[in-house]
């Protein structure tokens, strides 16, 4: 089963894709832009060009286990993609909230640990960061 991961974001949402067993995520790209439908459109693209049958949308928790505004967005983000998904020849798609506390912490030490330099880490860094809340995600189905 092949799911994909997203990193909602105010300006940018980071998308990763697992590989074709489920096994492995990898940051695939960011999508630009504060355009919700436009941002819906264009992770209905990739749902289409990867065949994917789940996708894993990272809830931002606080530290304590709260949900705070930001947690809204993302829900609301979230319901209107499943209802995008149910409105198109996607209506097979599992769509899941998960818990994405420290995913872009991890993705920023990942890249400071590979050299990556500080101005290229903006743009990758909510892929990879997507890349950990599918794989968290993944990891569960294992266990």
């Amino acid at each position: 089963m092949r799911s994909l991961g997203l990193d909602i974001g105010d300006k940018r949402t980071g998308v990763a894709v697992s590989d074709p067993q489920g096994i492995l995520a990898l940051p695939l790209s960011v999508i630009g832009g504060s355009d919700e439908e436009a941002t819906i459109d264009d992770i209905l693209k990739l749902i289409k060009q990867y065949e994917a049958e789940c996708v894993v949308v990272g809830l931002p928790y606080s530290l304590n286990g709260n949900l705070g505004q930001q947690a809204n967005k993302v829900t609301s983000f979230a319901e209107k993609l499943s209802s995008r998904t149910k409105r198109s020849d996607l209506n097979q798609v599992n769509i899941q909230l998960w818990d994405e506390r420290l995913s872009t912490i991890a993705a920023e030490r990942l890249m400071t640990e590979a050299g990556t330099k500080r101005n290229k880490r903006k743009q990758h860094r909510d892929a990879i960061a997507a890349a950990f809340i599918l794989q968290g995600f993944l990891d569960s189905l294992r266990r």
